[in-house]
């Protein structure tokens, strides 16, 4: 019996979409994966920082997400900008299918390139405005 064939498109976008929670990589290990269960184990820390908090800044609830997102945009970037060849090394050795990617993959990387790049500059910002000002800016 085959393996089966691990789409990187698909993964890219899972990683791009749902990747803060984990599911590209539940996606590729195919079950149980201890990175793809600390992505999932944002959520109810998100939910213990708004529950210990005496009305927490909104910011320092979405924190644990926040991070979580963003390295499942850099996990997007190294899998939409992984060789075919080495993909299909890596992940589909069994299946006796060969990747080939197309101009979708491109796109979803630039988009994660973009969104990525937002979210790290954005995050940073309101890190260091809550920290040195107390949120005098916002």
């Amino acid at each position: 019996m085959s393996a089966p064939h691990k789409n990187k498109t698909l993964a890219t976008f899972l990683a791009l979409v749902l990747g803060g929670l984990g599911v590209h990589r539940f996606y590729l290990k195919s079950g149980y994966d201890r990175l793809g269960v600390l992505h999932l184990c944002n959520v109810p820390i998100a939910g213990l920082v708004y529950g210990v908090g005496q009305a927490p800044n909104p910011f320092w609830v979405l924190l644990p997400l926040l991070i979580s997102y963003i390295i499942a945009c850099i996990e997007a970037l190294v899998i939409g900008l992984t060789p075919d060849d080495k993909w299909d090394a890596a992940y589909n050795a069994g299946s006796g299918r060969s990747s080939h990617s197309h101009w979708i993959v491109v796109v979803l990387v630039v988009i994660t390139a973009l969104l990525g790049g937002t979210l790290l500059i954005a995050t940073l910002a309101r890190l260091f405005d809550l920290l040195y000002t107390g949120g005098a800016y916002g």
